[in-house]
């Protein structure tokens, strides 16, 4: 429980810093757009508490992405939209995975309303 308390935290506030272009004088006024594309190693934990690994593989195209995971035996697709550095999946269930793009390049996600949680790490 303590984990996920700072996961969302961690998740919180990476939400109060959108993510911005460098470089040229007032290019800080411009949103960058994040490059997501790319193969993760999964790590996640259940609504139940129990935990999970797998591959996901991002596929990006401006501010849309398709993603895949495979969990085990398992394979699971989504789309979804980058939105600064908020990326939020639907994979067909009730609710979406909403992952924040951190400054390393792991995405921290949550899913299933908030109880489950998933983070992507680039390799």
């Amino acid at each position: 429980m303590l984990t996920r308390r700072l996961i969302l935290a961690g998740l919180a506030t990476g939400l109060a810093v959108p993510a911005r272009a460098q470089g040229k004088k007032g290019a800080t006024d411009t949103m960058a757009l994040l490059g997501v594309d790319g193969v993760y190693d999964a790590h996640g934990m259940n609504p139940d508490g129990t935990t999970y690994s797998g591959r996901v593989d991002i596929v990006q195209q401006g501010d849309a992405v398709e993603m895949t995971w495979a969990i085990g035996s398992d394979t699971y697709r989504g789309q979804g939209t980058l939105e600064g550095r908020v990326l939020t999946v639907d994979w067909g269930a009730a609710t979406p995975v909403v992952y924040v793009v951190m400054p390393n390049g792991e995405l921290h996600g949550t899913w299933d309303g908030g109880t489950a949680l998933e983070k992507l790490t680039p390799r």
